[in-house]
């Protein structure tokens, strides 16, 4: 199942997401800073989607209230959602 989710607060304008189940599969920023996001999206390949979550989300960056990071788990959330 692919998954758009559009961020809110961050850089990053939209999050792509492809599960298998719980399993993130790929993960896919828009915008935000390159680097990050490309390490973020490495990192998070194979594991478990409540997983991320957990070590993701209340993560903010500088003075806003969210992150790119925030942003997945809030996605990753959502994708769960969508497909029950």
């Amino acid at each position: 199942m692919v998954y758009t989710y559009q961020t809110k607060g961050t850089c990053s304008r939209k999050i792509e997401i492809e599960l298998d189940g719980n399993i993130v599969k790929r993960v896919a920023f828009t915008g935000g800073c390159n680097g990050n996001t490309k390490g973020l999206a490495s990192l998070v390949a194979g594991m478990k989607a409540e997983d991320v979550i957990k070590r993701c989300e209340g993560i903010t960056c500088g003075l806003r209230p969210t992150s790119c990071p925030d942003q997945l788990a809030k996605a990753l959330r959502a994708a769960m959602g969508a497909r029950s």
